[in-house]
């Protein structure tokens, strides 16, 4: 467990208390989450900033464990692993939370969960071909938007909303169409892995 490993793991227990937090039903239990008013239109739910925080902090971590374990020559399978693991526990739940709680359409946890599922098996496919598949720029660029569009959702649009300008909401649906876009160009650059694993399976049947 070196230093990568163990801030990976803190991205993962960060993630567990982002899902309590939001789904724990204060309510029910008589502990009262104090709202706040904003501009007498918008009222702000505190655990939600909260909330904001904690997933600002998570998503600092996946920049940092991969930043320390390419320096000091610290990569692992482990590792990789678990900091794959830790990003979707991080970012599918939030979207399926922020989802059913109404605050952004279902449609987008749908597109983000199938698009990497669809790619995590292009790379699964190409890398027992002894293909590694790097990270597509447009990938990039889609999670730049997603964890933007999250935070700013968490945060309640603000100060966007303001002005009524649906900045979370824009960065959330250019995400969910670079996600295609990118799983298309995963596809067509490793579809002959692809290709000879299904003629494989189908020649062995």
């Amino acid at each position: 467990m070196n230093l990568p490993n163990k801030i990976t793991l803190s991205r993962i227990i960060l993630s567990l208390m982002i899902i309590v937090l939001l789904l724990f039903p204060f309510d029910a239990t008589g502990i009262t989450i104090p709202k706040l008013f904003v501009n007498e239109a918008i009222v702000i739910d505190i655990k939600y900033l909260i909330a904001g925080v904690f997933f600002i902090v998570a998503s600092l971590t996946d920049f940092v464990d991969g930043a320390i374990a390419r320096k000091r020559n610290l990569v692992t399978d482990f590792g990789k692993m678990m900091d794959a693991i830790a990003d979707k526990i991080l970012v599918n739940s939030v979207l399926i939370i922020l989802a059913s709680t109404g605050f952004i359409s279902a449609i987008i946890p749908v597109v983000i969960i199938i698009r990497d599922s669809a790619v995590n098996s292009i790379k699964m496919i190409a890398g027992n071909k002894g293909k590694v598949v790097a990270a597509s720029y447009l990938g990039k660029l889609k999670t730049a938007c997603l964890m933007t569009g999250i935070t700013l959702t968490l945060f309640y649009n603000l100060p966007f909303e303001l002005w009524n300008i649906k900045v979370a909401e824009a960065l959330l649906i250019i995400a969910c169409v670079l996600s295609i876009v990118s799983g298309i160009q995963y596809y067509m650059a490793n579809k002959q892995y692809i290709i000879n694993e299904t003629s494989e399976k189908t020649h062995n049947s």
